[in-house]
């Protein structure tokens, strides 16, 4: 595979960017209700034009709010994964598990921020927002799989983390610079972590054949498949969460536009973005040209 990452720069630069959660998260740190947290590309609320302004920036926060909470359930799988991957080679090169190690540690410290980003949500926000799960179901879905689909998924989480933040969160765009910050400093770390998931996918495909990781590509789109019935869940929670802030209820033409925008939105953020990113597909193209084909013939269902 064309790429020169290796476990002590990953290592290295992890411990360069390292980041407390105090630094992050606190009472002096409020969220700022009065801006949209997610942007436009992500959240794609300003094409409701049935809603006011007002209620169009209730609709992102609430999807900004799903967008971190979402990334709290997917942290809830990495973490063990990355810890079995490590534990079963301990015995070996000591920068890649030390690296290993550093991803998991960083990847419990994520799932912290999201907490208490969810409790500072609940605060200020003023009404109850629902979020799919419970965590631990979700999880045992996917770890079910082999551990090559598994770890092809978290390379898409992690790309795909880095394609929200360089193509739209980056830019100036209003939205709460208390958020934006959250999702910068969950994106510089995921990135080193996409990186050392690059090496592992490599690992884990070692020896195996065509048809193996032909099978590994499919049971990475039955995880899609599955993520995909929950963000379809998540949809109308969402519009139950709009339909308690704003204090309306949505008309069924409201709500057919309303699913119609909102559900490529999801659909896009969380699933299209990862699997049409560069470098999972070049990880893919470096496993099977067929793999990557594969996902090719896939993905726009999901754009």
């Amino acid at each position: 595979m064309q790429h020169q990452y290796t476990y002590a720069k990953a290592l290295a630069a992890s411990q360069r960017i390292n980041w407390r959660l105090e630094d992050l998260v606190g009472d002096d740190k409020p969220l700022d209700f009065s801006r949209p947290f997610l942007p436009e590309p992500l959240a794609r609320t300003q094409a409701l034009g049935f809603l006011s302004p007002d209620e169009q920036r209730t609709a992102n926060q609430i999807r900004g709010y799903g967008y971190l909470c979402l990334f709290g359930l997917v942290e809830e799988f990495v973490l063990p994964f990355v810890l079995d991957h490590a534990r079963s080679r301990l015995r070996q090169d000591d920068h890649r598990v030390r690296a290993l190690l550093q991803f998991a540690g960083e990847e419990a410290k994520h799932i912290e921020l999201f907490r208490r980003f969810q409790q500072d949500f609940e605060r200020g926000f003023g009404s109850r927002c629902d979020v799919i799960g419970p965590a631990d179901a979700i999880a045992r879905e996917v770890l079910r799989h082999q551990p090559l689909a598994v770890a092809i998924a978290i390379l898409h989480i992690e790309w795909m983390t880095q394609r929200h933040y360089l193509d739209s969160v980056s830019d100036p765009s209003g939205i709460d610079p208390q958020f934006k910050s959250l999702l910068h400093h969950h994106y510089v770390e995921e990135v080193q972590h996409a990186k050392l998931d690059t090496l592992m996918v490599e690992a884990l495909a070692e020896n195996q054949s065509e048809q193996e990781i032909a099978r590994a590509v499919e049971e990475y789109l039955e995880i899609g498949v599955f993520l995909d019935q929950g963000l379809r869940q998540q949809l109308d929670l969402d519009l139950a969460s709009l339909e308690r802030a704003t204090g309306r209820q949505l008309s069924p033409s409201e709500t057919e536009r309303y699913v119609a925008v909102q559900q490529p939105a999801l659909r896009w953020t969380f699933l299209g973005s990862g699997m049409t990113h560069p470098q999972v597909l070049a990880t893919l193209q470096a496993l099977s040209p067929q793999a990557r084909e594969r996902i090719e013939q896939v993905a726009p269902a999901f754009c």
